[in-house]
């Protein structure tokens, strides 16, 4: 089945109402690593419930439609689908706990061309249910393999497609280095992305992996840990925006080694596996509130 460009732009994603405790902010957090030392008091601060507080890359996983590009009536191959770039924008702090209603769209799909594949971006706004505050705004671009020639527009919008966002040609200011859970992936799946991918090795052979990867954006949340410790000391509501372009996937036990550079009121990043050598995560751009 073809991709229908009409049918696509115009999906309908039902407003979900998400419910959230304590624990399943704890345990997100279990899953990007936090904890890993036990003396360690500025990931206590994210795993303990006296004084608890939420990552801001947590709301990637609240009020998420799940893998909605699976159902048939999309007229996409899901097993062509890759996550291609993630943002993030905080209008407000996560509660540590509560409930909100993600609201999800489709912006547009792009057509690269026949033989080529198809971009597609949506959006999803987090909204806190007891005062209706937006808490977040979410973005991400997903890549089509083999998908265009669907008669689908070749811009964004009437606009050209976005560049990467360029790093600097200079050594990073900053470097902090994360390591990763061998169980990693097991734990992450936990919060809401239970893709076979992650955790069955079957599954990860038969789509050319010698094992099971790590969530895409479980490494972003890794990312995003490492941007509070060197540019927010630590303090979750300096972190206003954030986003990325996966390059390279990452296998759980791997260390994330994430490189800053300092512009201004913005932080250019990325990060590569230690162990690889291999940029990850790539074209970063995060916009930081100064103390």
């Amino acid at each position: 089945m073809a991709i229908d460009y009409h049918k696509l732009k115009h999906w309908q994603f039902p407003d979900l109402e998400h419910r959230y405790t304590s624990k399943d902010t704890i345990l997100y957090a279990l899953g990007l690593g936090c904890g890993s030392d036990p003396m360690d008091m500025d990931d206590l601060r994210y795993v303990y419930e006296d004084g608890l507080q939420a990552l801001p890359s947590m709301a990637v996983v609240l009020g998420y439609p799940g893998f909605w590009l699976k159902d048939p009536n999309t007229g996409v191959d899901w097993r062509k689908v890759l996550h291609g770039e993630q943002g993030l924008v905080i209008h407000k702090p996560l509660p540590a706990s509560g409930t909100v209603i993600g609201k999800s769209r489709v912006v547009e799909i792009v057509d690269k061309g026949p033989g080529k594949g198809a971009l597609l971006f949506s959006e999803r706004d987090v909204i806190d249910k007891a005062s209706g505050d937006l808490l977040c705004t979410l973005s991400a671009t997903t890549f089509i393999r083999g998908e265009g020639g669907f008669g689908g527009p070749a811009t964004l919008l009437g606009q050209p497609l976005p560049e990467p966002h360029k790093l600097p040609e200079r050594a990073p200011d900053a470097t902090l280095a994360l390591p990763t859970l061998p169980q990693a992936a097991l734990i992450y799946r936990l919060s809401g992305d239970d893709n076979p991918l992650h955790a069955d090795p079957r599954v990860a052979a038969a789509a050319g992996f010698a094992r099971p990867i790590l969530h895409g954006l479980c490494s972003f949340g890794v990312a995003v840990r490492a941007l509070l410790r060197l540019c927010c000391n630590n303090d979750p509501a300096r972190l206003r925006a954030v986003q990325g372009r996966f390059s390279a996937p990452v296998f759980p036990g791997e260390t994330i080694s994430t490189e800053i550079w300092r512009e201004g009121d913005g932080i250019s990043f990325r990060a590569r596996v230690v162990e690889r050598d291999a940029v990850v995560l790539n074209n970063g751009r995060a916009e930081i509130v100064s103390d």
